[in-house]
């Protein structure tokens, strides 16, 4: 989570997207930045219990599949609503899911089951398999740039992680014409995400309280 919000802060900086595939090193959880710890800890038994900084519902992280994006205010994908830059990820993540064989679609309303549980049904515009939700993502967008965090309930064994991230970078070659380079963090920037981290994330004070109004979306 801290390190998401460094890349958020610095992307202007970099001056170009990044995309950052990533995993838990334990079972986990993360829940909205506008939702309160005393609601969320009932939802699940997964500890640590961490806000993100974008918003959404809670997120398990025992077995998905973990992954950001952050555009610069130059990108234009910046100045997208927050819905149509919901469906145009999805959209891009269902491709993906397609090339390895697997037929998903994007939700056309919300069905939630469980208020505040991010998997507990889908939203409109998540990619839903089998009549199950597949792949969900929270958004935050201010000056520096817009930041997406996504996860992935792996659809079935005979897909594997590498598999999908391979396709998920052909798929934006292919169809929106990315070009992927290798992105090293910076030590400034990992140093930052450690602050981050000492001053915010790991603290029980930041995690526990209740978030106030602030400019997120998703």
């Amino acid at each position: 989570m801290a390190l998401d919000e460094a890349l958020l802060e610095a992307v202007s900086q970099l001056r170009h997207p990044v995309l950052r595939f990533y995993a838990w090193t334990v079972p986990a959880a993360t829940f909205g930045y506008f939702q309160k710890y005393v609601e969320v800890e009932r939802m699940t038994a997964l500890r640590p219990l961490i806000r993100r900084p974008t918003g959404g519902g809670l997120v398990p992280h025992d077995a998905d599949w973990t992954y950001s994006l952050v555009f610069p205010p130059s990108d234009p994908r910046h100045r997208l609503r927050a819905v149509t830059s919901y469906e145009r990820l999805h959209e891009w993540i269902r491709a993906s899911f397609a090339r390895l064989g697997v037929v998903s679609e994007l939700a056309p309303r919300a069905a939630k089951e469980r208020p505040g549980h991010c998997f507990a049904g889908p939203d409109k515009s998540d990619v839903v398999w089998q009549g199950r939700k597949l792949a969900g993502a929270a958004q935050r967008r201010n000056r520096h740039g817009l930041l997406i965090q996504g996860s992935i309930q792996a659809p079935s064994k005979a897909v594997s992680r590498s598999d999908w991230e391979r396709a998920l970078c052909v798929t934006g070659e292919e169809g929106m014409k990315i070009q992927w380079q290798p992105f090293t963090i910076p030590l400034w920037l990992e140093a930052r995400a450690h602050a981050l981290t000492d001053q915010k994330y790991g603290r029980a004070e930041y995690n526990l309280r209740r978030a106030g109004p602030s400019t997120f979306s998703g």
